[in-house]
C-alpha cells in the first residue's frame, strides 16, 4: 500500500472517530444523548483546552518535564535491556541461576512499586525516571535475549570455522540478529518509559502531564482529562516516529517483507 494512501486512511478513522464522538455527545439519539458531555466532554471542548494550554505556553512546562522522564527511562532501561540480555544469551548458566528472580521482579505490580520509588527517591523526576526503567527493561530484556538466542546454528558454525573472534562474532553474528528483536521492543518501550513517567506524576508531582490530568480529575474537568490524553498520545506518536526513523537507518541492510514490498 502506498504511504500516502495508508497516511490518508489513518487520518480518515481519526476524522470519523472524532466525528462520531461529537454526535453521540451533542446531538440526541432517540430522544436521549447516548454520551454525556459531563462524563464524555466533546470534541469542541477538548480542542479548546487544548488550545489554551499552548496559547498560554503552561503546556511546555509539563511537557518538557514529562519528556526528560520519558527519555531517562528509555535510555537507561533500554540499554540496561540490552546488555544484560546480551549477557544472559551468552552466559547460560548466569541466565539458568537468575531466571526465576528476573521473573519474580518482572511480576512486581509497577503501581506498587511507584509508592516504594517515591519514598526511597523523593517527588523529584528519578523516582518517575525508576518507574519508566522497571517497566522498559523488562522489554527490552526479554527480546534482545531471545533475539540472541535466535542465532542460526548454521551461520554461527560458518562463522566460527571462517575463524571469527568473539568480538568478531559479536559484531557480525550476534548483534544483526537481536538488533530486529530489539527495534521491535523498543516501539513498545516508547508507550512504557512514557506510561512509567505519567504513572509516577499522576501518584506525585508539581508538573508533567500525569499531574496536568491528575488536576483536572480533581476538579471534574473531564474535558482537561481527555485534553491531556490527548497531547499525551501526540506525545507518544512523535517520540515512537523518531524511533522509526532511527531503525531504517540502522537497519537498512534488512531485506523488505512480503507485506512491505510494493
Amino acid at each position: 500500500m502506498a504511504q500516502i494512501k495508508l497516511t490518508a486512511l489513518q487520518i480518515l478513522v481519526a476524522i470519523v472517530a472524532v466525528a462520531l464522538w461529537h454526535v453521540l455527545t451533542t446531538y440526541p439519539v432517540f430522544g436521549k444523548i447516548l454520551l454525556p458531555p459531563f462524563f464524555f466532554s466533546n470534541p469542541v471542548d477538548v480542542a479548546k483546552q487544548i488550545h489554551v494550554w499552548f496559547a498560554t505556553g503552561v503546556i511546555w512546562k509539563h511537557l518538557w518535564v514529562t519528556l526528560i522522564e520519558s527519555i531517562l527511562a528509555f535510555v537507561i532501561g533500554s540499554i540496561g535491556g540490552v546488555l544484560v540480555g546480551f549477557w544472559f544469551a551468552r552466559q547460560p548458566r548466569t541466565a539458568a541461576v537468575f531466571d526465576p528472580y528476573v521473573k519474580a521482579v518482572n511480576a512486581l505490580p509497577r503501581v506498587v512499586l511507584a509508592p516504594i520509588f517515591t519514598l526511597w527517591l523523593g517527588l523529584g523526576i528519578w523516582s518517575k525516571v525508576a518507574l519508566g526503567v522497571t517497566l522498559v527493561f523488562f522489554i527490552v530484556f526479554f527480546n534482545v535475549y531471545q533475539g540472541v538466542k535466535e542465532v542460526s546454528p548454521t551461520v554461527l558454525a560458518n562463522a566460527r570455522m571462517l575463524g571469527m573472534s568473539e568480538r568478531q562474532l559479536m559484531r557480525h553474528v550476534y548483534w544483526p540478529s537481536a538488533l530486529s528483536w530489539m527495534f521491535s521492543s523498543l516501539h513498545t518501550s516508547v508507550g512504557f518509559a512514557v506510561v512509567g513517567a505519567v504513572v509516577g506524576e499522576y501518584l506525585g508531582a508539581a508538573a508533567g502531564l500525569g499531574y496536568l490530568i491528575q488536576q483536572a480529575e480533581g476538579v471534574f474537568d473531564v474535558a482537561g482529562v481527555f485534553a491531556g490524553m490527548f497531547v499525551l498520545a501526540t506525545f507518544v506518536l512523535v517520540i515512537d516516529m523518531i524511533v522509526s526513523v532511527v531503525e531504517k537507518r540502522l537497519l537498512v541492510w534488512r531485506p523488505a517483507t512480503a507485506e512491505a514490498r510494493p
